[in-house]
């Protein structure tokens, strides 16, 4: 018995897309990424650390869920291939491989993953995240009827045997959370290496030492004693390094400035400000969430709870069909017809002591509703 039921259900071709398709690969899904384009967005990940750290606070606050399936009697092997079902080289549970899903959406702008079955073929063996740079979607006899290929390394591509094994979803018209990051990332990361630079030229203190013969006779053995106050200034400077202070002593006029010491460095608050305010705008995460503590009173108001909720909301309404297929899946290979749902844990974003200034008032509402009701 196969795990995946498909329904004969007659679809209707709209008149718009048939109109123009010559051929069934004509209408095509949002491409996924080039392989040079999912480095680039790799490498950003990499070298601008707030970027990273806002996609996974983004994974962490869309929080956990719980598939019920209608048939009670199925619900603890449910939970049991749920909590235990292996991903990849990555772990075990759908939770794993749902965190590793809606990465892939976030930098990415969409994910595929695989239900992977046994020798049999009539159970699951286990799940897998692919790679959406080698991936291209298109549709197949209708435009309803959605076909995968892959590309080789020899640049040719193969069609999927079996689309029905892949799960695969796009953020809105396929756009990649970061397009348009990798410019601001440039010149920010432009501005940290400047300061880099600075910091070595003038944070890295060097000296002038500069000897004036005042008389003939200094004159005649000013290269004598210019190589000789080289030595000293030498080996006093090598001497501080081990924690030795030694003082440099000379005769005549001998002048000892700082060079860069006139000049300073530029302030970088402000553009540095500007192209955070820019990367965090894109990523839809309050500053303070960051650790960026712009303003000093600076706390969550609810029309900011209100918009990051409704982010984190956006990215359930991909991932529920996602998990609703796998479980789905799961089920009928078991030989049940009862389909599942999900049921996600509440979003929260309100600090501990406003929770706990809430259970107060509700615990003292209480007891007075109670005191009211004995005395009545």
């Amino acid at each position: 018995m196969k795990f995946f039921k498909k329904k004969s259900v007659p679809q209707v071709m709209p008149e718009v897309v048939t109109a123009q398709r010559n051929s069934a690969l004509n209408v095509r899904f949002p491409d996924a990424i080039e392989p040079f384009e999912k480095e680039l967005y790799d490498h950003i990940r990499n070298t601008v650390p707030i970027v990273d750290s806002a996609i996974m606070k983004i994974i962490r606050l869309t929080g956990g869920f719980r598939v019920i399936c209608e048939d009670e009697r199925l619900q603890p092997e449910l939970d049991y291939f749920l909590e235990n079902v292996s991903v990849g080289l990555d772990g075990k549970s759908l939770n794993v491989f749902i965190d590793n899903f809606l990465d892939s959406i976030l930098t990415y702008g969409s994910a595929v993953g695989e239900i992977v079955p046994d020798f049999t073929g009539k159970s699951i063996a286990g799940l897998w995240n692919g790679d959406v740079s080698k991936l291209r979607v298109f549709s197949g006899e209708n435009p309803f009827n959605r076909q995968y290929a892959v590309k080789n390394p020899d640049g040719k591509e193969k069609i999927i045997a079996h689309p029905e094994r892949i799960v695969y979803t796009a953020l809105t018209g396929g756009r990649p959370l970061l397009r348009g990051v990798p410019a601001l990332s440039g010149i920010l990361m432009r501005i940290y290496e400047c300061i880099g630079q600075n910091f070595d030229r003038a944070g890295n203190v060097r000296y002038a030492v500069t000897y004036k013969p005042s008389s003939e006779t200094d004159y005649n053995y000013s290269r004598e004693r210019a190589m000789q106050i080289a030595r000293e200034w030498s080996d006093a400077m090598k001497s501080s390094a081990y924690g030795q202070v030694k003082d440099f002593v000379s005769v005549g006029d001998v002048d000892i400035k700082v060079i860069g010491a006139e000049n300073k460095l530029f302030d970088t608050n402000v553009p540095v400000r500007q192209l955070l305010e820019q990367i965090i705008s894109k990523l839809s995460i309050p500053p303070f969430l960051l650790g960026l503590n712009w303003s000093s009173t600076e706390r969550m108001s609810s029309q900011q709870a209100d918009i990051l909720t409704s982010e984190l909301e956006y990215y359930r309404r991909l991932l529920t069909p996602v998990i609703c297929e796998i479980s789905n899946s799961f089920i009928y290979s078991t030989g049940g017809n009862s389909p599942c749902h999900v049921e996600w844990d509440n979003i929260n974003l309100q600090d501990e002591s406003a929770l706990a200034e809430a259970r107060l008032k509700n615990a003292q509402a209480k007891e007075i509703e109670k005191r009211l009701e004995n005395s009545d």
